[in-house]
């Protein structure tokens, strides 16, 4: 982690991924509003945009639910947005992953190309299930609750709920890049622990975010840049937690084979075995 090449990785991820943040919310508020007429699922996305989005973030949100509804042509300016920022992530990410492993050789662009929108597809039905799934968890908890008379005990458990349906969501995107996006075989039985360890961490490293925000006065050093800034800097802070977890799935690997001790083990570099 205090490595040169991990922060050069880890800032190429947080950068294409503030690049495709918001067309990627775009798309999923209008599918919900537009395509699916569901507007418990669009609060949903309303919610979760409220509570990853650092303060002063409301004139953002307002502009995504204006665009939401407004001409198709932009949204189709979204969608090939999306696409060409997705292969930005996984761009820098392949090299990552196959260093760690220790993987000899990249995928060629085009390839890197199409695995990339096979994943930006995958990624994008992953958290449309887990908002749909979210709308109507929160509809049923909610409907069980109308004899409370206080509104503020239906905004806490709302809000737990979104906050405890959103883990299984990282964890769901993290073994979907650490398994499929490495150029060679990542064994499941590695990848998964890691992949939930990294979705815990990314769920409590956000809290520790946003409780220590203030001490990093972005406002007095950026001014009108602050939310920009802030918004990269977390997409690095979850970068690192991306790779950290890749190291982890293969120290675990080395830690399960028999001949770890006999090979040297995992030192750091993730050299593995010949891949034929």
């Amino acid at each position: 982690m205090f490595t040169t090449e991990v922060h050069a990785y880890a800032f190429s991820i947080a950068a294409n991924a503030y690049l495709s943040f918001f067309p990627f919310t775009l798309i999923l508020l209008t599918v919900c509003k537009r395509g699916l007429h569901w507007d418990a699922a669009y609060q949903v996305i309303l919610q979760l945009l409220h509570a990853n989005l650092p303060q002063g973030a409301d004139s953002v949100i307002q502009t995504l639910k204006v665009l939401a509804v407004g001409r198709r042509r932009l949204q189709l300016v979204s969608v090939v947005m999306l696409l060409f920022t997705s292969s930005g992530i996984f761009l820098p990410l392949e090299v990552a992953l196959n260093k760690v492993w220790g993987f000899a050789h990249n995928r060629s662009f085009l390839r890197n190309q199409a695995l990339a929108f096979l994943l930006a597809v995958v990624v994008g039905l992953l958290a449309l299930f887990s908002i749909l799934f979210t709308a109507a968890t929160q509809w049923m908890v909610i409907s069980l609750l109308d004899w409370a008379p206080s509104q503020g005990l239906r905004a806490v458990v709302s809000r737990g709920i979104l906050e405890v349906l959103s883990i299984p969501l990282v964890i769901s995107i993290f073994f979907v890049i650490y398994y499929f996006l490495p150029n060679g075989k990542a064994p499941a039985s590695c990848v998964l622990p890691a992949a939930v360890m990294a979705g815990f961490l990314t769920e409590g490293g956000k809290f520790v975010y946003f409780l220590t925000l203030p001490l990093f006065r972005f406002r007095e050093v950026y001014g009108p840049f602050t939310l920009s800034v802030t918004l990269v800097f977390w997409a690095f802070v979850g970068s690192l937690i991306l790779l950290f977890g890749a190291h982890l799935s293969v120290q675990r690997f080395w830690d399960g084979r028999p001949d770890a001790a006999a090979s040297g083990g995992f030192t750091g570099t993730g050299r593995m075995p010949a891949q034929k």
